[in-house]
């Protein structure tokens, strides 16, 4: 008897099924698997057979007895293969190479100023070489590569405009692709950010949020009912440069009064050179927070202005979509302990009322790289979905 297309397509669909609840309840036996999929036993039986000779999964020894014979427990081989997730920043790169399920095996960030893209390009050859050659033995290898770019990215993973880079019609996956013989991922920052916290960080226990990446610039990412929202073109979640001063400063997008230019730590650092005329050494974000944590009143004054201005944008983004938290995260995110003071007030001040009620505004926990872990997984699962079609 011949498989019919359908029959092909709903075999497909089970294994997911079958692998998702792996990954997502390990160690499962079989039979929790038909319970809690609604497959038979003997679907399920078949299904297992597959991913264990593909090493997707593995068996260890028995669990629990509900009564009858101990069960063999089944896992996810989170170490069946690698991928790589690059945050790239204005003045960083950020490298994690993570297993199948997002835990980082190793980590590595280069600081940088003004490079040309041809420059930056190779840093970002260079840190992806440096993890591949530390990743350990597995069945698949590198299975894919994803870079988070502050900037307008297209579905096909062209960097239209990224202007704190200096970068116009960029096509940086094709660049990559050439140097790398595995799949590449591009995609904006703040949405692999979004992706990053409501998988790995501070979102994970929600499911309407709205993370804002505030650094150099200022991007978001949106998540509705649990998944990333791109828009129609993969153009959303361009909120740094929403005009909130129609005749204030030029941004470098072109337009004008752009929130960024207000409430970045761009904005912040040309603040403070304006106030601290007097010191002789460079103010950097590392240093402002240096002299805050050593109770200098102008540079608690200065980040308590910044985080008024980022509650501003927030309390537009809370109007705007309503969600049940924002995370506010990247760099600017170190200085939590003097920017939130300014962040509360602004919302307090502004927010309408029903808006205030249910929303729960968070900062990122540095600790966790979301946005490049946010690119990671999506490698993984466009490699993981990809081999489950065939």
């Amino acid at each position: 008897m011949h498989t019919t297309w359908n029959q092909h397509v709903v075999k497909k669909e089970n294994k997911a099924l079958v692998l998702n609840l792996i990954i997502d309840h390990s160690p499962i036996s079989r039979a929790d698997i038909a319970q809690k999929s609604g497959l038979n036993k003997g679907t399920v039986s078949s299904l297992v057979a597959e991913l264990l000779e593909e090493q997707f999964i593995y068996e260890s020894g028995p669990g629990e007895s509900s009564g009858g014979r101990r069960p063999v427990m089944l896992w996810f081989n989170k170490g069946a293969g690698y991928s790589i997730g690059v945050d790239l920043g204005v003045n960083y790169i950020l490298g994690v190479l993570a297993d199948l399920h997002g835990n980082i095996v190793k980590e590595e960030k280069e600081k940088y100023e003004h490079l040309s893209f041809e420059d930056t390009l190779d840093r970002v050859k260079r840190v992806i070489s440096s993890l591949m050659n530390t990743a350990p033995p597995s069945p698949y290898g590198i299975v894919g590569v994803g870079i988070g770019v502050p900037g307008i990215v297209n579905n096909e993973g062209d960097v239209l405009l990224a202007p704190n880079l200096g970068w116009e019609n960029i096509h940086l996956k094709k660049e990559l692709e050439k140097r790398f013989e595995f799949p590449v991922i591009v995609e904006n920052e703040a949405n692999a950010g979004a992706y990053g916290e409501k998988r790995f960080g501070t979102g994970q226990d929600f499911d309407h949020l709205v993370y804002v990446s505030a650094g150099i610039g200022i991007g978001a990412g949106i998540i509705i009912n649990g998944d990333l929202y791109k828009g129609i073109n993969g153009y959303s979640g361009e909120l740094g440069h929403m005009t909130i001063d129609k005749n204030g400063m030029k941004c470098r997008c072109g337009n004008k009064g752009c929130w960024e230019l207000y409430a970045s730590e761009k904005a912040l650092l040309a603040k403070a050179r304006q106030s601290l005329l007097e010191m002789d050494e460079e103010i950097t974000l590392e240093r402002l927070i240096e002299l805050a944590r050593n109770n200098t009143e102008l540079v608690v004054q200065l980040f308590k202005e910044i985080g008024n201005h980022i509650g501003l944008g927030v309390v537009t983004t809370t109007h705007a979509f309503n969600p049940e938290q924002i995370i506010i995260g990247n760099r600017l995110a170190a200085a939590r302990e003097w920017i939130e003071p300014g962040v509360k007030e602004a919302i307090e001040k502004y927010t309408l009322p029903f808006h205030r009620k249910d929303i729960q505004v968070n900062f990122s926990d540095l600790s966790i790289p979301s946005s490049a872990l946010g690119v990671a997984a999506f490698s993984t699962e466009n490699f993981l979905k990809s081999r489950l079609q065939n």
